[in-house]
């Protein structure tokens, strides 16, 4: 097995390692894109002399062949991936450290969705394009000095370059194509010469902290749409059907239990399935839609405490149980007595059991995470079936985390298909395989809009679902509405958006000593903070939002949240990320922590992200399309202190349709680090809450006003608006 020193060493080329590599068996792998150009033999073997390129040549060709991509599996390190602490890392810089920590751990199996293929999340969200450009990138990183930046263009590290210490360590860029060339057609095309790479977010910028960030924002999603919605608090009992169990969406099971609901969730591929299962993230597993339509309308126990059933024995009474669980439905106000059993109970005294048939876990406000291995529309169109046939809805709030953003190279199998005849399909006949996925997606809109003809409420998750469901041909078309709405809204239009407009966001943090009691202390000194800004006074909005994540902080620990790196994420404002990193900082100086943190965001944020169908969609004055503030937002962090900034095309809704940004900084003590925390940190979000304000949002303008009071400073340029309609009428009159 390798070491870290050896890892940093560079390429190993003299001898090679081991023999010709494959992927190895038995673990997750990104499905074969189709055989590309030979110009991606030539690219790849460019990262080679020349005296090793003879034997590499066949190896590589082989894997163009058969994967459409060279990922070089030879060069897959023979070492234990995950987050080492940071002093064990050999570098002449704490932040070179802190990005090989970060690195390792968006590859640790543990965490990524298909490690041999650098993938981490979202089916084909890359850290590198392949194996020789980790290494290469693990060998500059330990080489760099205070004064020197590394370059990374889609996975290939240019080199060290001079510059400041003031200056990022590291400047990363992904997928930077010209857009009359950013289609999909053209990233199967590049991405398989090897010259660019989709990064997805937080996987090429090295920022994952695995699926516990999705798991904040899914709960505090279905929270919100809960109040929205169905005008609660208490989940209890409801019912939240989605798909998806692999990188992100393996959050979706956790989420649900954390608010205390009933969640179904889909998984056509049975490792991603058993994966969440074994981590305790998933509660139970089925391959039977009946199992499944059992656990939410099997009969409810209603059990008359007849004198004997307490003095049952436990083993009997769960024997008893067990029994009526299976039995089939029943009609409404039936029942079962003892006689019902085929012979009867070897107990005197048994009691009386009445069967009344209803949402067995619901009825109880059981709180359960079910994961389905079969299609979702398969289950979609089982529960339309059991409305048309009993008159009961069984689910309240639905949503779709499949990788839609990437739908005809693995990110959405069709119903028609096995798991195993849609990959076969995919690789050898694109056309016919892209047909079936669309028949699909209408099927399932078409299930989804019978259930919303009663008491049920359906959102997109912002993956670019009802965007390709529209290209389709399905029925999610808004009458008379603008290029981002459909017939149902994303997440950021009715549940995320405001929060965004007030500055809230997913701010994470990684303690890279890799120990938890560092992330103990961090964690009782962010709600500490949010606590002390409640106690000095907030808007009642603001003060919701924080009282949501003070919740989550204290109870993060129990619910064994951390997968990977020592990490945690809550959703604040402007004001708590500032406090927060000020209090990590100095717990740091004082050896309360004993290491550097590096500060971070998902780039699905207030800021970070232009994206038209999922962060920018409530915005309504026509720039909803442009990616200024994201662009802005990067070259603004560089500016202000960010250790590491990013820029990629892609995230989310796909390539193509979004660009975005993050950022790395890292926490060490000192009053320097504060004061770039200070300066970074406020831009980072009154830069999009600026924006917002401009496009005519009146949550974010008062937050900006707010703000501009708090620092004078800050100077924003504030709108007018239009307050007499008739002005424009007449006008366009003329």
């Amino acid at each position: 097995m390798s070491s870290l020193q050896a890892l940093c060493s560079g390429l190993p080329l003299r001898p090679l390692p081991g023999e010709p590599g494959t992927p190895l068996a038995g673990v997750p792998h990104a499905p074969s894109q189709g055989p590309p150009a030979s110009l991606a033999l030539r690219n790849a073997l460019r990262y080679f002399p020349a005296d090793v390129q003879e034997l590499l040549a066949p190896e590589f060709a082989q894997e163009l062949q058969l994967y459409g991509h060279i990922y070089m599996y030879r060069f897959c390190p023979d070492i234990e991936m995950r987050a080492y602490p940071v002093e064990q890392y050999p570098c002449q810089t704490k932040a070179a450290a802190a990005i090989m920590h970060m690195i390792m751990n968006n590859l640790d199996p543990a965490v990524a969705q298909f490690p041999q293929e650098l993938v981490t999340y979202g089916g084909n969200g890359q850290v590198f394009s392949n194996w020789a450009q980790f290494w290469l990138t693990m060998f500059y990183l330990s080489k760099m000095t205070e004064e020197q930046t590394l370059v990374m263009y889609s996975g290939h590290p240019l080199g060290l370059f001079p510059s400041s210490r003031s200056a990022p360590r590291l400047i990363i860029t992904n997928g930077m194509v010209i857009p009359n060339y950013s289609s999909r057609m053209e990233y199967e095309k590049l991405f398989a010469l090897g010259v660019t790479m989709y990064g997805q977010m937080t996987a090429g910028s090295y920022c994952y902290i695995g699926p516990q960030g999705i798991v904040h924002g899914t709960v505090l999603t279905v929270l919100n749409a809960a109040r929205r919605y169905l005008g609660i608090e208490d989940l209890a009992g409801k019912v939240f059907v989605t798909s998806g169990l692999g990188g992100m969406s393996g959050a979706q099971a956790k989420a649900a239990v954390i608010v205390g609901c009933i969640g179904v969730i889909a998984e056509v591929d049975k490792a991603a399935l058993e994966k969440r299962h074994k981590q305790g993230w998933l509660m139970e597993v089925t391959d039977s839609l009946d199992r499944c339509i059992q656990r939410l309308r099997v009969v409810e126990l209603g059990l008359q405490q007849a004198p004997g059933w307490a003095g049952l024995p436990a083993a009997l009474r769960l024997c008893v149980l067990s029994y009526f669980v299976n039995l089939a439905p029943l009609e409404e106000g039936r029942c079962l007595a003892p006689s019902g059993f085929s012979r009867p109970l070897p107990v005197r005294g048994a009691p009386v059991l009445l069967l009344c048939p209803s949402r067995e876990a619901r009825k109880r406000k059981e709180v359960l995470s079910l994961g389905y291995h079969g299609n979702v529309v398969a289950l979609w169109e089982r529960l339309v079936h059991e409305l048309d046939t009993t008159g009961e809805c069984l689910v309240d709030l639905g949503s779709d985390q499949t990788s839609c953003h990437n739908p005809f190279n693995g990110g959405y199998y069709p119903v028609q298909l096995s798991f195993t005849e849609a990959q076969s399909l995919m690789a050898s006949n694109p056309a016919v395989f892209k047909d079936l996925v669309q028949e699909s997606l209408r099927r399932q809109v078409s299930a989804i809009n019978r259930l919303a003809k009663e008491k049920f409420f359906f959102w997109d998750y912002g993956n670019a679902f009802l965007l390709e469901a529209q290209r389709a041909g399905a029925d999610v078309e808004k009458k008379g509405a603008g290029r981002t709405e459909f017939r149902y809204p994303s997440y950021v239009q009715h549940i995320m958006g405001d929060i965004f407009s007030q500055g809230f966001g997913p701010f994470r943090w990684v303690c890279t000593s890799g120990d938890p009691q560092d992330l103990a202390v961090t964690d009782e000194l962010a709600a500490s903070v949010l606590e002390e800004a409640i106690a000095d006074g907030v808007k009642v909005s603001v003060k919701l939002q924080y009282m949501d994540n003070i919740r989550w902080i204290r109870e993060a620990a129990r619910h064994r949240l951390v997968v990977g790196s020592q990490a945690r994420i809550l959703y604040s404002d402007q004001k708590g990320r500032v406090a927060i990193a000020v209090a990590i900082n100095q717990a740091i100086a004082c050896r309360r922590i004993k290491a550097p943190v590096v500060l971070s965001r998902d780039h699905h944020d207030v800021s970070g992200t232009d994206s038209p169908f999922r962060e920018t969609s409530n915005i309504y004055d026509g720039s909803a399309f442009c990616a200024d503030m994201a662009v802005q937002n990067f070259v603004g962090d560089a500016c202000r202190g960010a250790t590491w900034v990013a820029l990629h095309n892609g995230g989310g809704v796909g390539w193509g349709e979004v660009i975005n940004g993050g950022f790395g900084l890292l926490l060490d003590g000192t009053p320097e680090a504060e004061q770039r925390a200070r300066l970074m940190l406020s831009w980072d979000v009154s830069n999009g809450v600026a924006r917002r304000c401009w496009s005519g949002n009146q949550k974010a303008y008062e937050i900006i006003c707010q703000t501009m009071q708090e620092n004078s400073s800050l100077v924003v340029t504030l709108p007018h608006e239009v307050e007499d309609e008739r002005v424009l009428q007449q006008a366009l009159q003329l």
